[in-house]
């Protein structure tokens, strides 16, 4: 069957003067189903790649319909997959089962779907928690690059334990172990993926023809008309160990290392700090800089511990649906109930009991047993969770009078120095004179002279 697809996209380059100009159209190869059947045929691979309709119909769409979503998986590939065939490896698994986390993410590590599945391998808590991915309020596991991945291949190797089939492995990895033995019930206890194909939910029948076609597109990038050349690295990165609270801005603003790309470097950090008790966790930082902070680790340290604290745990215990430092327990609906008795019982929202249990609306049954998060019992342990439940004094720090003249500026949650000098077009040095800091820490609330 012949596929004429030619010109996709339309660049206007003026030249000359005003409205002259010529376009640019990008040419796609033509590629025949008989071709893209051959090519495939001739991958090395451990999972079965069929082809049929179905997937050619994928090969279209991330080839031509939605090409400039696959050129985005070519920029940033490198970021992750010598991470995602290095795992495999370990657990000698299909180096191919790299392709899954562009169907499941998009390589993209913060990635949150509509059931609540996140990161680059598109993890459920509860699934996550099987696999030592654990989650709070401050920090979530599931978008660890090397935590998920490692995960991910463990929960893989598993299904595919379970099933002795790649492809079903695939399958269950999307709906569920269940429905794929379902399907299989259903089918006559068939155990191929294309047998079982109709017994599946819907979203899983398209899942695996989606693997395929990533697969094949990914290993004929030229033939398709794409540059296969990565845009995106990561720089040689090291780590260095935080067991404390720690606000990451703090720390990038001592250094003037770039806010955004720490967190992009460590992007299961979801609050842009680290909360009290953390252990041992390892930040990621370019390895140039290593030898800068560890010698003047005690200053950025306790700096860093010291911005933000209050008015994150704050934060941390009243955003609706939070069950940070709360301990859940269970209650089963009885006759007469509404969602407002129910919260007033146990102290918490309306808004808390929807979100911990994914109801719209006010409607629940009588016996169906709902989560309910509560502050823990109060003693001297528990005791600092309860007044951090009440909102942060916003009293003024004592700061020494500024001198000289300019504009008055009132401190926001989030500034910093290096913020606040970028979009006054001043030095922190300047500002820091002006207004006679002996050091970088401002707090919200507090008054700042920008100098003229």
């Amino acid at each position: 069957m012949l596929r004429k697809w030619f010109l996709l996209g339309i660049v206007f380059i003026s030249f000359g003067g005003q409205g002259q100009g010529f376009q640019l159209k990008e040419v796609i190869p033509d590629n025949t189903y008989d071709e893209i059947a051959d090519r495939m045929s001739c991958i090395e691979k451990e999972v079965p790649l069929v082809f049929n309709e179905r997937v050619m119909a994928f090969v279209d769409y991330f080839a031509i319909k939605d090409r400039e979503y696959t050129k985005d998986i070519i920029r940033k590939k490198e970021l992750y997959f010598p991470l995602f065939s290095e795992t495999l490896a370990k657990y000698n698994m299909p180096d191919e089962l790299k392709y899954l986390a562009i169907v499941e993410s998009g390589l993209r590590p913060n990635a949150i779907s509509r059931a609540n599945a996140v990161g680059l391998w598109q993890f459920i808590s509860s699934t996550g928690k099987m696999y030592g991915l654990q989650s709070n309020w401050y920090v979530d596991d599931r978008m660890d690059p090397e935590e998920a991945t490692d995960a991910a291949a463990r929960h893989l190797r598993d299904l595919y334990n379970m099933f002795d089939s790649w492809e079903l492995a695939l399958a269950a990895y999307n709906c569920g172990p269940g429905n794929v033995r379902k399907a299989i019930r259903r089918s006559g206890y068939k155990r191929e993926f294309w047998d079982i194909y109709r017994y599946l939910p819907r979203e899983t029948r398209s899942y695996v023809p989606q693997f395929v076609a990533i697969t094949y597109l990914f290993n004929h990038l030229p033939e398709h008309g794409f540059d296969e050349r990565p845009e995106v690295f990561n720089p040689e990165m090291d780590t260095i160990m935080i067991s404390q609270y720690f606000h990451v801005e703090t720390f990038c603003n001592q250094l003037g290392l770039c806010l955004d790309d720490v967190l992009s470097w460590n992007p299961q950090i979801k609050r842009g700090a680290l909360p009290e008790g953390t252990k041992n966790f390892a930040l990621k930082i370019p390895v140039e800089w290593k030898d800068t902070i560890v010698a003047n680790r005690t200053h950025l340290y306790d700096t860093a511990s010291k911005v933000g604290k209050k008015h994150l745990e704050y934060l941390a215990r009243n955003t609706p649906g939070s069950t940070y430092g709360r301990e859940r327990l269970y209650y089963r609906v009885r006759s007469g109930d509404v969602l407002g008795t129910i919260a007033r019982k146990y102290g918490v929202r309306v808004s808390d009991i929807r979100s911990w249990n994914r109801i719209r609306g006010n409607l629940i049954r009588v016996g169906q047993r709902l989560s309910i998060w509560v502050l823990p019992t109060y003693n001297s342990k528990t005791k600092k969770l309860y007044t951090a439940s009440a909102p942060p004094p916003q009293s003024k720090p004592k700061t020494n009078p500024p001198v000289g003249s300019g504009k008055r500026y009132t401190v926001k949650y989030g500034d910093s120095l290096w913020s606040i000098s970028k979009d006054n077009n001043t030095s922190i040095e300047k500002l820091k004179q002006v207004n006679r800091l002996t050091s970088n820490m401002i707090k919200p609330g507090q008054s700042l002279v920008i100098p003229n």
